[in-house]
């Protein structure tokens, strides 16, 4: 997102671009319903601390399809199920479950700019997270800028290794982006 931003911003610095599934909730159709699951993302963490706020952060990831009533009826996400700490350790200070990823939920990218930019945008997808938040938001943004989202190997984090917890497939990662990146 960020560099969608800088993109929009200074379009004349930057040639390409491959945004791997940025996570702009505005771009939804649910966007509201959306937000609403990201905030009680953070109202977890706030309560309970880092384990129930990655809990409702897996959950909220890993929901297929739009955020509907029945999103909202499941039970709190466990913490244990995800190997996550069941105790409060009293920190509220973790960036991405904290206030401080506010301005990630709430930004709101310039259409407008980024299609008249002289770069080249590529919106990249894993292939395995058809139908998760970050996907749906990958292709939102690129019906909007008249694109398709370009398929990468994995997950979200496809690019990582086993020190990751949830590997992805690194080399078939890094082959497709010297692809995408060759294709000009």
């Amino acid at each position: 997102m960020t560099s969608l931003a800088l993109v929009a911003g200074y379009p004349d610095d930057v040639s390409t671009l491959v945004a791997h599934e940025p996570p702009m909730i505005s771009v939804l159709p649910d966007a509201a319903s959306a937000e609403r699951a990201a905030l009680g993302m953070r109202a977890a963490y706030e309560a309970k601390g880092v384990g129930a706020g990655m809990a409702a952060f897996m959950a909220m990831t890993m929901w297929t399809g739009e955020f509907t009533d029945e999103f909202f009826a499941q039970p709190p996400a466990d913490p244990a199920m995800f190997g996550m700490p069941t105790e409060d350790d009293g920190s509220r200070d973790d960036p991405l479950l904290s206030e401080r990823s506010a301005p990630i939920i709430a930004y709101r990218p310039d259409i407008d700019a980024l299609a008249a930019a002289p770069t080249r945008i590529v919106i990249a997808v894993g292939e395995e997270s058809t139908g998760t938040l970050t996907a749906r938001t990958s292709e939102a943004i690129a019906s909007r800028l008249g694109t398709r989202p370009v398929v990468f190997p994995s997950h979200h984090g496809g690019f990582t290794g086993p020190e990751n917890g949830y590997p992805g497939q690194p080399e078939a990662f890094a082959r497709r982006l010297r692809e995408v990146l060759g294709d000009n």
